[in-house]
C-alpha cells in the first residue's frame, strides 16, 4: 500500500478562521498533540506574519523531534531568512514558498507576467536550498491555473532543487473530477516530475474538500494537507481526521495507509476545539456528538443486534471509550498521576500537584470525574501563563429576579496587586457581570461573540464559555469552565483580558531581546 504523508496545517491555515487567536503555550500544546497523533509535517507558522507567530514557531520548532516542521513564506527572500531564523533548531526544518499562478491572480494580485512569476518562483527556490533541506513550493490557486503554464513552472522549481510540490484549490472551487485530472495531467507531463512528491491542498467552500483530497491521492499526490476539525479561512480545510478514517474504512477503495495513530483523534479534536473556541457541530462527520448516536427505534435495535448495521466506525478507533468515569472523591494523588499519564500528560511537580488540587475540588461538586472534566483541568494548567501580570476574579454576586433589574457585584485584584470592587446592572446576569468588570479594569472593552457549551452530560456537568472580544481594538479570545455558568462567564471574560496582556508583554520582551 502507498503511504499518504499527513501535512497538517492547523496552526498556520487554522488558525487564520475569524476570531481563532492562540497564544504561544496553546500552539505548544496543540504541537505536541499532533506529534502524538503521528502527522508527518506540521506548519507552525507564517514567521514573517508577526513577532508572535516568529517565537511560536521557533518554540515549536525547538520542542517537536518526531515530525518534520515548517513555515510558511512568501516567494520573498526575506520571509524566506526570518523563516530560517525561526526553523533553524527544528529536527528536520523545512520550507513552504509559494507564489500565485492563476490568471487572475498573476495578473491582479501580483501584477507579474507569467515569466516573471517563474523567475520569482526559481530564484526563491534556490535561494532558500542554500538554508533548507527540503523546500516545498506551492501554486497557490492551482486548481484555476492553466495546466500548460503550471508544467513549465514546475518542471522549472524542480531544477531549482524543490521537494514537494503542491497543488492547492486555494478557493474551494474545484470538483473531484476536475482536481483528480490535475494531478494525473502533472504527473503525465511534468518531464522530471519523479524527482518530488506531489501534495494536495483542498478548501471546503463548496463542500468537497475531503473528496477533492482522496481524488487527488488516487491521482498521483502522496502527501495530503488539511487541518484538525476542518478549520481554517472561509469555510475551512480538508478535515484530516475525515480523510484518515476514509482510508481506514474504505481500504478496499483507496489502497493507501498513513502514520496517523487514529485513537488520537477524538483528543486532538477535543484540544483544538477547546483553544480555538470552534465548537465542534454534533453531527460533524468522526468526531461530532451524535457521530455514534442513534435515536431512532430501528437504528437502535439494529446496532444492539449488531453494531455494524448502522456503525462503519467503531468509537474506539477514533478514541472514544463508552466507559470513562475513573475518578472520584476518594481517588489519591497515585491513581491520580497514572490517569493523567493515560491521558498522554507529563505535568512538572508543581503543576502535577495544581492538578490534582484543582480535581480534589471539583470531586466536592461532582461525585464522579469523567476524562472530560480531566482533560478540562490539565489544559488549563497547562496553558497558564504564569509570572504575567493579570487581572484575578477575586468574588462576584449576582442578584436576578423575573421583576427584578439584574445586579452584579464583583472584586478584582489588579495588574498591580490592587483590590478592587464595584457593582453594575445590565439586561440580564451575565451582562449586568460583565458591565461591572469592564467598570473595573483601564482597558476599553468591546465583546463580539459569547458561546456556552457543556463538558459532559447531566446536572453536574461542567460549564464552558468561550468569549471573543476587542481589548484596546485588538481581536482576543478567552474562555473559563466551572460548574456554575456565571462564574464560567466570569472567568472567561476576565481570560481574554488577561490574554491580551500576556500577548502585549510577551511582544515587549522578544522586542527587548531581538
Amino acid at each position: 500500500m502507498t503511504q499518504i504523508k499527513i501535512f497538517d496545517t492547523t496552526l498556520r491555515d487554522g488558525e487564520q478562521s475569524p476570531g481563532v487567536n492562540l497564544n504561544q503555550l496553546e500552539k505548544i500544546e496543540i504541537a505536541k498533540q499532533l506529534e502524538r497523533f503521528g502527522v508527518d509535517i506540521m506548519e507552525a507558522g507564517f514567521p514573517a506574519s508577526s513577532k508572535g507567530d516568529f517565537e511560536a514557531v521557533r518554540k515549536i520548532a525547538q520542542t517537536v523531534k518526531n515530525s518534520s516542521v515548517t513555515g510558511l513564506a512568501r516567494a520573498v527572500k526575506s520571509d524566506i531568512d526570518i523563516a530560517w531564523d525561526a526553523l533553524k533548531d527544528a529536527a528536520e526544518p523545512r520550507l513552504h514558498v509559494f507564489i500565485a499562478t492563476s490568471p487572475i491572480h498573476m495578473t491582479y494580485k501580483l501584477k507579474k507576467t507569467p515569466d516573471e512569476v517563474i523567475q520569482t518562483a526559481v530564484d526563491t527556490v534556490k535561494y532558500a536550498r542554500q538554508r533548507f533541506p527540503k523546500v516545498q513550493w506551492s501554486a497557490e490557486d492551482a486548481s484555476r491555473s492553466d495546466y500548460d503554464f503550471l508544467v513549465r513552472i514546475i518542471e522549472e522549481v524542480i531544477d531549482a532543487g524543490a521537494s514537494v510540490v503542491n497543488l492547492p484549490d486555494t478557493v474551494g472551487y474545484t470538483t473531484p473530477e476536475e482536481y483528480g485530472r490535475l494531478f494525473r495531467y502533472v504527473k503525465e507531463n511534468v518531464r522530471n516530475i519523479d524527482q518530488v512528491s506531489l501534495s494536495a491542498h483542498c478548501h471546503d467552500d463548496l463542500g468537497m474538500a475531503v473528496a477533492n483530497s482522496l481524488a487527488a491521492a488516487e491521482n498521483g499526490a502522496t502527501q495530503i494537507e488539511g487541518t484538525i476539525n476542518g478549520i481554517g479561512e472561509r469555510a475551512g480545510n480538508a478535515a484530516l481526521e475525515e480523510f484518515a478514517v476514509a482510508l481506514n474504512i474504505r481500504h478496499d477503495k483507496y489502497p493507501f495507509h498513513t502514520n496517523l495513530v487514529l485513537k488520537e483523534i477524538k483528543r486532538t479534536s477535543d484540544l483544538v476545539s477547546r483553544f480555538t473556541g470552534m465548537i465542534v457541530p454534533a453531527n460533524k462527520a468522526v468526531v461530532g456528538r451524535n457521530a455514534f448516536a442513534h435515536e431512532s427505534g430501528i437504528h437502535q435495535d439494529g446496532v444492539l443486534k449488531n453494531a455494524s448495521t448502522y456503525e462503519i466506525i467503531t468509537p474506539e478507533l477514533v478514541g472514544i471509550t463508552s466507559n470513562n468515569l475513573v475518578l472520584g472523591k476518594h481517588s489519591g494523588r497515585h491513581a491520580f498521576k497514572d490517569k493523567i499519564k493515560s491521558l498522554g500528560y507529563e505535568l512538572q511537580e508543581d503543576k502535577l500537584m495544581e492538578a490534582f488540587q484543582a480535581f480534589k475540588l471539583l470531586t466536592d461538586h461532582k461525585k464522579e470525574v469523567t476524562d472530560d472534566d480531566l482533560f478540562t483541568i490539565l489544559t488549563d494548567i497547562q496553558t497558564d501563563v504564569k509570572n504575567v501580570k493579570k487581572y484575578k476574579l477575586e468574588a462576584f454576586q449576582v442578584q436576578y429576579g423575573s421583576s427584578n433589574l439584574p445586579t452584579a457585584t464583583v472584586a478584582l485584584t489588579t495588574p498591580e496587586d490592587a483590590r478592587v470592587e464595584t457593582a453594575g446592572t445590565g439586561n440580564g446576569s451575565v451582562e449586568a457581570l460583565y458591565n461591572t468588570i469592564e467598570a473595573l479594569v483601564k482597558e476599553e472593552i468591546h465583546l463580539t461573540d459569547y458561546n456556552l457549551n457543556s463538558i459532559g452530560r447531566g446536572r453536574d456537568a461542567l460549564a464552558e464559555v468561550h468569549v471573543k472580544m476587542t481589548v484596546n481594538d485588538v481581536a482576543v479570545s478567552g474562555r473559563g469552565s466551572a460548574q456554575d455558568v456565571l462564574e464560567a462567564s466570569a472567568q472567561a471574560f476576565i481570560n481574554a483580558i488577561n490574554r491580551h496582556f500576556y500577548n502585549v508583554q510577551s511582544i515587549d520582551k522578544q522586542a527587548t531581546s531581538l
